[in-house]
């Protein structure tokens, strides 16, 4: 056997400290589109003629099924974001790696050159205007040890897909394989780290909410924790639910509390406020005074936001011949805990305190005086000089609260 050319021993040299790089990389926590970019270009002075480099793997995120990130030489780094459907798309299903991911097949290659391919896709034709030479592709898995094995691309799995193209002339050199072969694994661990983080930011925000996620994921955990913040309250509630939830399918149920949530967390979300869980047909957030010190002003915009989304969204409905409900809103200001309550095992990152408790009986009191939305003085007072629409409704006494209340709605 001939001895390994001393262009392939530099290159070996350059892997071995780039298996390092990559494996810091992922102890670090770098985004994978910073170590993406940087690694592909190792990998091109190394003397592997990278042309463009695709990354994709499985996301937990409850709108996103999948990401990918790509790089191509001399161009921009892409990140796309794929829609978690029901269905797989047509893209992917014309594309070499959903021919990659059913077939008991480890990986593939397609001399983009020979006029009469063993394999086409759509892509290719657009990879030989770009004038690619050779495509390369495989796939690992991070929680089984056959690799090869079909999966079904509607359940897709922990692990990533990665492609590779070259417009070397001749394509890629055995060696060239060889080397990006013996990168896969620590690829692999690197994208791991990144995807672990990334699923459990995605998880818990999508349960918990961004702020409350960044505090637990920060190491915020103890049971009791808390800190005293001032906020605005937002107690969100559907009308007539119960009524509803008697008459209607199960599914209709959870469609209509979708398609009315989806809106509420929306419009709460762009203004800067937190969602903190939702109690069945009901909905609790705040706005961090001490983050957004005009959140009594951004508060009440997001109600008059939201009465302006159920009255479209219950016309689409109608003309849908889909039942429509609407929603009653309170709003109130002042100190609560925001921390970790719970048992030793399960804990809950929410709000208590009066302020909160006072919110909750202002919402039982929009039947009373026959309003969908009801703000406390200490919101709407600061506003009254600014705000025409706030309408006092008097003071009140509530249950369980010392204090009478002033009341407002908007006109």
């Amino acid at each position: 056997m001939a001895a390994p050319s001393l262009e392939n021993w530099e290159m070996t040299a350059a892997l071995k400290d780039l298996t390092d790089w990559l494996i810091r990389q992922g102890l670090e926590d770098t985004p994978v589109e910073t170590w993406l970019e940087a690694c592909c270009n190792k990998l091109v002075a190394a003397g592997i003629p990278l042309q463009r480099v695709n990354l994709s793997l499985r996301a937990h995120h409850p709108e996103i099924g999948a990401v990918a990130f790509r790089w191509t030489r001399g161009g921009a780094n892409e990140r796309f974001d794929y829609q978690r459907t029901g269905d797989v798309g047509d893209e992917f299903v014309k594309s070499p790696l959903f021919y990659l991911v059913t077939n008991d097949i480890l990986e593939m290659r397609q001399d983009l050159t020979d006029p009469d391919p063993a394999m086409n896709f759509p892509i290719f034709d657009e990879l030989r205007e770009r004038g690619t030479t050779e495509y390369y592709a495989t796939k690992r898995y991070f929680l089984r040890q056959n690799h090869a094995a079909p999966i079904d691309p509607g359940k897709p799995e922990e692990g990533m897909l990665i492609s590779l193209t070259t417009d070397a002339p001749g394509g890629f050199t055995e060696a060239h394989l060889d080397g990006i072969r013996s990168l896969l694994s620590p690829i692999c661990l690197t994208l791991k780290c990144g995807a672990n983080r990334l699923m459990a930011q995605d998880i818990t925000a999508a349960y918990m909410g961004h702020d409350a996620s960044k505090r637990v994921l920060s190491g915020d955990i103890t049971r009791g924790s808390s800190d005293t913040i001032s906020a605005v309250i937002w107690y969100f509630d559907l009308q007539g639910f119960t009524k509803l939830s008697e008459v209607l399918p199960g599914e209709a149920i959870i469609d209509m509390l979708n398609d009315y949530f989806a809106e509420a967390v929306d419009i709460v979300e762009r203004n800067g406020g937190n969602v903190l869980k939702f109690m069945g047909d009901g909905m609790l957030a705040i706005f961090d005074l001490d983050q957004i010190p005009d959140a009594r002003r951004i508060a009440i915009e997001a109600a008059v936001e939201l009465r302006a989304a159920f009255n479209t969204l219950n016309a689409q409905r109608s003309k849908d011949a889909m039942p429509t409900t609407g929603f009653t809103l309170s709003l109130h200001a002042g100190d609560v805990l925001y921390g970790n309550i719970g048992g030793k095992t399960r804990l809950d990152f929410t709000v208590i305190g009066p302020a909160v408790n006072t919110t909750a009986r202002i919402l039982g009191m929009c039947s009373a005086v026959d309003q969908t939305i009801i703000i406390s003085s200490k919101v709407a007072r600061p506003l009254l000089d600014s705000r025409p629409d706030l309408v006092s409704l008097g003071q009140y006494r509530l249950r369980g609260v010392t204090e009478r209340q002033e009341l407002f709605t908007l006109d």
